[in-house]
């Protein structure tokens, strides 16, 4: 889950812009703007996994449910669930689930919402231009270390690919410094006008045979 983590973790910093930083930086936050004003929802994406080295290109198909600060994932036969304060790992193959407590002060800590609204600190942003790609009007915004990160960063850059016509983010790639490059496109997004809080809870009751592996303090 940590892979999916660097690519996700967007939180863009509030440096001087030039103007288009500023540019960029509005588009963002029209893409904030109208995600905070869903009460909840769905998604449908592809992770992809490139390395054109050793000639590697991997993918799968993602879903998520997002409220407030509470998610839930099904990603690479794994199962992610978050209330907002426990977070539950279940891997089915495995038959175990992990529990624990996160850091909210962890950047590392995985959380798909900031796909579309966590734009605070850690980058520099640029934007680069507009495009028509896949039958849509993109506009194209890099992300950049900041100069006293860039040696620590293990990316190079984190591009976004804003659906202009919609105000959603439609792809982020993150070029990695190890040549590993990692890719989310979003394939669908649905509004869902009530999502129960059960939705974000692993339930035991339903798997009974499953070793639970309790990390809490």
């Amino acid at each position: 889950m940590r892979i999916i983590t660097l690519v996700l973790a967007l939180l863009i910093s509030g440096v001087t812009f030039s103007q288009n930083d500023v540019k960029g930086k509005a588009i963002l936050n029209k893409v904030a703007k109208k995600y905070k004003s869903y009460p909840a929802v769905s998604i449908d994406f592809v992770f992809t996994m490139e390395n054109a080295q050793e000639d590697i290109k991997e993918s799968s198909k993602g879903q998520a449910w997002m409220k407030g600060n509470s998610y839930k994932v099904i990603l690479m036969g794994a199962e992610t669930y978050f209330d907002g304060k426990t977070l539950w790992s279940y891997m089915p193959d495995a038959e175990e689930v992990n529990i624990s407590t996160p850091d909210p002060t962890d950047k590392n800590t995985f959380n798909p919402s900031k796909l579309f609204v966590d734009y605070e600190e850690g980058y520099r942003i640029k934007f680069i231009n507009e495009v028509f790609e896949n039958n849509r009007a993109l506009q194209i915004i890099d992300l950049l270390p900041l100069r006293d990160k860039v040696k620590s960063s293990e990316f190079n850059r984190i591009k976004i690919k804003v659906d202009k016509d919609k105000n959603q983010i439609y792809q982020v790639v993150r070029y990695g410094k190890d040549g590993n490059d990692y890719i989310i496109t979003l394939t669908k997004l649905k509004v869902e006008k009530a999502l129960n809080e059960s939705v974000f809870k692993y339930n035991k009751v339903e798997h009974p045979d499953v070793e639970i592996i309790d990390l809490r303090d």
